[in-house]
Parts: structure tokens; C-alpha cells; sequence
């Protein structure tokens, strides 16, 4: 089966750092978009950043700056590290993996349990 499995989430002060993880199994994640996504309570789930299988990435506007995504196809992992931390970054953290294709029964699309992210003093 496939499974993503975050880590790294916790309480971390304003202006601190932290590196969340993400392992996949059951997928070669060298052929999928792998993302991390955030929900704020009350609010809408978001994009945080992703990273394509050529290693292309993309950020948010509000973590410009401030985050970085990576991947390890030989691992099958994914890592996003945030620094100047703010308390609006407070969320859910999930990561995904994203198998796109013009057919339809080809594509996936998966999604961790999530991490807790608190940011506060």
C-alpha cells in the first residue's frame, strides 16, 4: 500500500527554525510532484511549496524566502525546512504526491496524515 509519513512538526518560537520529513512508500516518488500542503484551522487547505521530478520547485508568496524544498529520489523522501518562523505559519503540515497524466486512470494523488506545526512564545 502507499503510504507518506510525516515528521518534525512541534512548538517552535517566533523567528526559530524547524525541518519537517516525509517518507513515501508503495510509490517511486522519482516520477510524482512531491508537495507540502498546510491547514490552518477554519481556513483552506494551501500550498506551501512543491518540487517536481526534474527538480523544479515552486513556493508559496508567504514562505518565500523563508523555506526550502528538497527531495531524495534514492530515499524516497521529501524535506521542507522553514526558518523565520512566524505565528501565522501555525497549521496542519501534509505532504503529497502527485502523479499527473492525460490519462485518467494513471493518475494519483496522495496525502500523509499530517504534523502539527505550532509556532508561538
Amino acid at each position: 500500500q502507499v503510504q507518506l509519513v510525516e515528521s518534525g512538526g512541534g512548538l517552535v518560537q517566533p523567528g526559530g527554525s524547524l525541518t519537517l520529513s516525509c517518507v513515501a512508500s508503495g510509490i517511486m516518488s522519482s516520477i510524482y510532484t512531491m508537495g507540502w500542503y498546510r491547514q490552518a484551522p477554519g481556513k483552506q487547505r494551501e500550498l506551501v511549496a512543491l518540487i517536481a521530478s526534474d527538480g523544479t520547485t515552486n513556493y508559496s508568496g508567504s514562505v518565500k524566502g523563508r523555506a526550502s524544498i528538497s527531495r531524495d529520489n534514492a530515499q524516497n523522501t521529501v524535506s521542507l525546512q522553514m526558518n523565520s518562523l512566524k505565528p501565522e505559519d501555525t497549521a496542519v503540515y501534509y505532504c503529497n504526491a502527485l502523479r499527473p497524466s492525460p490519462i485518467a486512470t494513471l493518475r494519483r494523488n496522495y496525502w500523509g496524515q499530517g504534523t502539527q506545526v505550532t509556532v508561538s512564545s
